[in-house]
């Protein structure tokens, strides 16, 4: 299986970021959305990405030109005709996931890989919108995508080993450190960081300490380069809120019952950093 040209749905943060380190890996990418102004808000983060690497001597000029010129900008779900893999990033939704996968299994030639970036939704579920259930498969980029360095890979139940090996080594041309993973609500990451952070939000909902207390102790006392409040604002709590409500649905464990003061705080559209306020306000 040689992977030569992607498609990448979503031109988000996710997305743009997906469709950057492969353009940086030689790949032929095109970066699709809905609408033109959501995928040239993606293309502009890439290029401004790109040139503060060419402010500070990382690459030249020509590479970040060269780089540009092996994204084609796309609005047409039918491109994905041309590729020979798919890296869904579109919103967390399976009901969304479920019709965009069936939809490419469709259009897409039988040897296309379908991925998806999904940070807790299980691909089993995904794979099932399709007829090529062993060609689906997970890969979950951390965000920022350009900066971290791991992609968790997920199997689905039916993910066929020469999928897992293509994609792996796809991974591994990105520069980036691909670790296998069990498909199981919240994978690795998400299972152990989310209620790490829910964790936190009930001592401050308990009145344990101040949302700086909480976050100094985490950075100070086991060297975490951010707090999980701080890292919760980052991540955004609505998504926080979703990954939650995933585990504790997946689960049927009250371990992962979402704490009330996130509830409360993603119904006043306090989303954290993208919001202007969560547990910090911001400029």
């Amino acid at each position: 299986m040689n992977v030569q040209t992607i498609m990448v749905i979503g031109a988000g943060q996710m997305g743009s970021g997906i469709a950057q380190v492969c353009a940086q890996a030689g790949y032929k990418v095109f970066l699709n959305d809905l609408k033109q102004e959501f995928v040239e808000r993606g293309l502009g983060g890439i290029s401004k990405n790109l040139s503060r690497n060419v402010e500070k001597g990382r690459i030249t000029a020509e590479t970040r030109d060269g780089i540009l010129a092996n994204i084609t900008p796309s609005t047409n779900l039918q491109d994905a005709a041309k590729v020979d893999l798919v890296i869904e990033a579109a919103v967390e939704n399976m009901e969304i996931k479920s019709k965009i996968f069936a939809q490419l299994d469709e259009i897409t030639p039988a040897h296309t890989i379908l991925a998806s970036n999904t940070s807790s939704l299980p691909i089993t579920e995904i794979a099932a919108a399709t007829k090529r259930p062993e060609k689906v498969i997970g890969m979950h980029f951390m965000n920022p995508v350009p900066v971290m360095k791991l992609v968790e890979i997920i199997r689905g139940l039916a993910t066929a080993d020469e999928v897992y090996q293509a994609i792996e080594d796809m991974t591994k041309t990105l520069e980036k450190v691909p670790v296998e993973v069990n498909d199981a609500p919240g994978f690795i990451s998400n299972r152990i960081l989310l209620p790490m952070i829910n964790e936190a939000i009930y001592a401050l909902h308990e009145g344990v300490a101040t949302v700086e207390a909480i976050d100094e102790v985490m950075k100070l006392g086991m060297n975490h380069p951010m707090g999980p409040l701080t890292l919760a604002d980052f991540i955004g709590l609505d998504t926080c809120l979703y990954i939650m409500e995933t585990l504790h649905e997946g689960f049927g464990d009250d371990k992962y019952r979402p704490c009330p003061l996130l509830r409360k705080y993603v119904k006043a559209g306090w989303y954290g950093k993208k919001s202007g306020r969560g547990f910090y306000v911001y400029e």
